[in-house]
């Protein structure tokens, strides 16, 4: 089983990464390349409409509290949906491994990332309203997959059922089972701290009966949950790193100078090493950036596509707001924190550093735990519910996803034997003891969904521009793909419409 993860490492580390073993191949990661490059194109095709549109889609989200249109969830519970599964472990130990790996110029990098993320976001989002389906029980189902098959034609189906088999194994490894050993992990730290020896199958039973209790439901119960969680989890996050930030605020300003200084290699650029380090910054930095968001990977769009709303342009829009929440907001927060709170911290040797993020000893979340220990009171136990959370709430996400693609290929009576299969996991994740070699099969995972997504996103770029410029100079909405009429902005339907996009675009298989 060893040898297993080690060559599973070794393939991970090429993907994410550009290395093969001891030996680098590549400056960055394919995986950096195939969806920062697919970002970048899609943004200017769209003409930087997603960052033109930032602040009317707030207003839009606002608005999406209540329905507008068939479909499952309101707008507003679908972001929740998709936030679920983006705001997790990255936010917190991806976040300190990015400032670790690539210094904290990696932070800029990640920026960089959650910006042409959204143009990403915008288009799969909105092609996953566009091409979904209403099935015979009344159910909305859409996502990659659909928009694979009936925006590309049947002949791509096998590219879709490849995109559902990477999101289930991804699902059951990073989505279900790591999630389910963080949340054990951070109960059983805080019980210790008390002197209670809490075992972890007492933890799994407890978090498997709170899963069944949210899933069961199916993605109704699971976006109520979500809309009224994630918000609240979310907005107490930022408000506890502002309290920090605000105590430390002389320091704020060498933070942001340290950023952008090391995101470009400045300060080495003397010594001849200004290039080594700006590559470290960008692959750490875009990789975690990826990571974290999840944007161009496939799985956001999922829930987006059970939204209430019959407007592709604007769900794709509340659904880039995922990204900006995600990476320019919160994981901003986390870094922040870690770069302004000093202390002492000791390193393996013994020595003294003024930063968490300075010292050997500490990894991942250790090192944002840290921080917050240091900067306010109780930070410590702050982190631990936060990571409770923010796993928790991942789980259920997750458990969607990869029950429509279990659905997709086996059948919508899967839909309900395959939610005790994750209440399954969600209890076997606490008994985990490799969680390494986990998170490197949950990457390897994460590629076989992504390449897919960025493949049909790629050749569906003329339909995302032809719908999105009808929108914008008509207001114009597309048909449903499941027989609707083509409709303008206030939901009327349009009597004559010449543009193939109102019409319904031709598979291009």
């Amino acid at each position: 089983m060893d040898t297993f993860f080690d060559n599973v490492t070794i393939f991970s580390d090429f993907l994410w990464g550009g290395t093969w073993g001891e030996q680098r191949i590549l400056p960055v990661g394919i995986i950096t390349i195939a969806l920062l490059g697919t970002g970048i194109f899609t943004m200017i095709v769209l003409g930087g409409r997603p960052l033109k549109r930032l602040f009317p889609a707030f207003a839009e989200l606002w608005a999406g509290r209540k329905s507008g249109g068939e479909g499952e969830i309101t707008p507003w519970q679908a972001l929740s949906t998709a936030l679920s599964g983006q705001v997790g472990t990255g936010n917190l130990a991806g976040v300190a491994t990015a400032i670790t790996l690539g210094g904290p110029g990696a932070i800029f990098w990640m920026w960089v990332t959650a910006i042409f993320g959204m143009a990403l976001a915008y288009a799969e989002s909105s092609l996953a309203v566009r091409f979904r389906e209403k099935h015979p029980d009344g159910h909305y189902h859409g996502g990659p997959m659909y928009y694979i098959q009936n925006g590309l034609g049947k002949n791509w189906k096998w590219l879709a059922v490849l995109f559902c088999i990477g999101t289930i194994l991804s699902a059951l490894a990073t989505g279900g089972a790591i999630q389910a050993n963080s949340v054990t992990q951070s109960a059983v730290e805080a019980s210790n701290s008390l002197g209670i020896d809490l075992p972890r199958w007492v933890v799994g039973a407890g978090l498997a009966l709170l899963v069944f209790a949210v899933i069961i439901g199916g993605i109704k119960s699971i976006g109520t949950v979500a809309g009224r969680v994630v918000p609240f989890m979310a907005a107490a996050y930022i408000l506890i790193a502002l309290i920090i930030l605000i105590t430390h605020a002389s320091e704020i300003p060498d933070a942001f100078v340290l950023i952008f200084t090391e995101a470009f290699g400045f300060r080495e650029a003397a010594g001849g090493f200004a290039g080594y380090v700006i590559l470290a910054a960008i692959r750490a930095g875009v990789a975690r950036g990826l990571f974290s968001n999840e944007a161009g990977q496939g799985s956001a769009p999922i829930a987006h596509a059970a939204a209430q709303t019959s407007n592709p342009v604007k769900q794709g829009e509340i659904a880039m707001l995922g990204v900006f929440i995600d990476t320019m907001i919160i994981c901003t927060m986390t870094a922040l924190v870690i770069l302004v709170v000093s202390g002492s911290y000791a390193n393996l040797d013994g020595s003294i550093v003024e930063f968490a993020w300075q010292s050997d000893a500490l990894q991942a979340s250790a090192i944002t735990t840290a921080a917050f220990a240091e900067g306010i009171y109780a930070g410590g136990w702050i982190i631990l519910t936060a990571q409770a959370l923010f796993a928790f709430t991942t789980i259920i996400g997750w458990s969607y996803y990869a029950e429509t693609s279990a659905t997709y290929i086996i059948g919508d009576w899967a839909a309900r034997p395959f939610r005790f299969v994750w209440v399954a996991v969600a209890f076997g994740g606490t008994l985990i003891v490799n969680v390494d070699g986990l998170w490197r099969v949950g990457d390897v995972a994460n590629s076989m969904m992504l390449f897919p997504n960025v493949i049909a996103i790629l050749l569906l770029t003329g339909v995302v521009i032809r719908y999105t410029q009808e929108y914008d100079r008509k207001g114009i909405v597309p048909p449903a793909w499941h027989g609707d009429t083509p409709r303008d902005a206030d939901g009327k339907p349009v009597v004559s419409a010449k543009s193939e996009s109102v019409k319904g675009e031709k598979p291009a298989g």
